[in-house]
């Protein structure tokens, strides 16, 4: 399966982006890469200090150098912060160096997973869902401009999840030898 490209793992908060590349990098023997935390590693801080300090535009700039560097890495697979996609140079990157797969989740769900983390500056208001909701209006069509793949992540295992986009990504690469 070296033969695959990079594979980009988009999507919002609570997506399951993290723990999914991290399994699928293992079931592909690539290495993984998540944006934010990589972000973190080369700042020293973590991400709700770079925004109280720079602000979202500052972090949003050190996100698309970030994007810029892991994209140009060959045979990786890649999480993307789930804003990554607000800015047009990033979405064209993702597209042109790599497999880009959605994962999609429900607002719902995304209150769930995200209910307890304190990690997540965009969210630290008493009206989460109401945030959640106006940002997956804002991101779902870019989500979808930008993938290859959708796949919904709602009440699935992440192994479920995973053998899905192997499948697919498989069927991407070569079409025929997905059918035999």
């Amino acid at each position: 399966m070296q033969d695959l490209p990079n594979l980009i793992l988009i999507g919002p908060m609570g997506a399951g982006k993290s723990t999914i590349g991290r399994l699928l990098a293992a079931e592909l023997s690539r290495q993984f890469l998540d944006s934010d935390h990589e972000i973190q590693a080369r700042c020293g801080a973590d991400i709700p200090w770079i925004f109280d300090v720079e602000g979202e535009a500052g972090f949003r700039q050190r996100e698309v150098q970030m994007i810029e560097e892991l994209t140009e890495l060959e045979g990786v697979v890649i999480a993307t912060g789930g804003g990554a996609v607000l800015r047009e140079e990033n979405r064209r990157r993702l597209r042109e160096r790599g497999t880009v797969i959605y994962l999609f989740t429900t607002v719902e769900q995304q209150l769930k997973r995200v209910a307890k983390d304190r990690n997540r500056p965009l969210l630290q208001r008493p009206d989460r869902e109401q945030v959640l909701r106006e940002m997956f209006d804002l991101r779902d069509p870019l989500y979808r401009a930008t993938a290859d793949i959708v796949v919904r992540t709602d009440r699935r295992s992440p192994r479920a999840v995973v053998n899905e986009i192997v499948r697919r990504v498989q069927r991407l690469v070569d079409p025929l030898q997905a059918k035999a």
